[in-house]
């Protein structure tokens, strides 16, 4: 989510400081990804560099301090926000996905052992998940929804986990009938140390 878009979102229900809208964000996206204090004090700062909102009772000493209002230049870009669908046309560019492109093409890389360790990582994480969904409170919409599409996310990052271990096996047999050496051998092997359970008992 846009941090940017969310501190104008926040503040169009009416003035708020920037220690407000932090624990505002918090509690709206179910402190899947809490927000500190500076990330929110430097998007209020540049939203306010470009007109998009206003502080009062500013102090110089203290850039959390005073509260933050909308202008209507801030009313007018959240309203397009708000009309427009979020564009997905071009692949995200995350730390995982770049991850295993690179290791796939660096010489030398045990590409086994690094989806072995990224499975067991993110098991972990879609328990967890799962045990702070069984938390929520069924009047607290914004954080199931928040919490439900992270839950999506990560059986979907273990599928793409398993879809890669398939695909590295298909590519080292195509070497190997062709005659050549594989890049690396343990693309071949499917890791017999798999302490992953089923993704379906991860939610139970």
């Amino acid at each position: 989510m846009s941090i940017h878009h969310a501190m104008l979102a926040l503040l169009s229900a009416g003035p708020a400081t920037t220690y407000q809208l932090r624990k505002a964000f918090d509690e709206a996206t179910g402190q899947v990804r809490p927000l500190n204090i500076g990330q929110a004090s430097t998007t209020l700062s540049r939203l306010e560099r470009d007109g998009r909102i206003v502080r009062s009772q500013e102090d110089a000493d203290d850039s959390t301090a005073g509260l933050w209002s909308l202008t209507d230049q801030g009313r007018a870009e959240l309203a397009l926000w708000w009309a427009s669908a979020v564009e997905r046309s071009q692949p995200d560019r995350q730390e995982l996905v770049v991850k295993f492109a690179l290791a796939v093409t660096v010489p030398g890389i045990d590409v086994a052992s690094l989806l072995q360790t990224q499975r067991t990582a993110t098991l972990s994480a879609l328990h967890e998940a799962t045990r702070v969904r069984r938390g929520i409170e069924e009047a607290d919409l914004a954080a199931a929804l928040v919490l439900e599409h992270h839950l999506v996310s990560l059986e979907a990052e273990l599928r793409w986990l398993d879809d890669i271990e398939g695909t590295l096996q298909k590519a080292a047999s195509r070497r190997s009938r062709a005659g050549g050496s594989p890049h690396d051998s343990s693309h071949r092997e499917r890791s017999d140390s798999r302490v992953a359970p089923a993704r379906g008992e991860a939610r139970r």
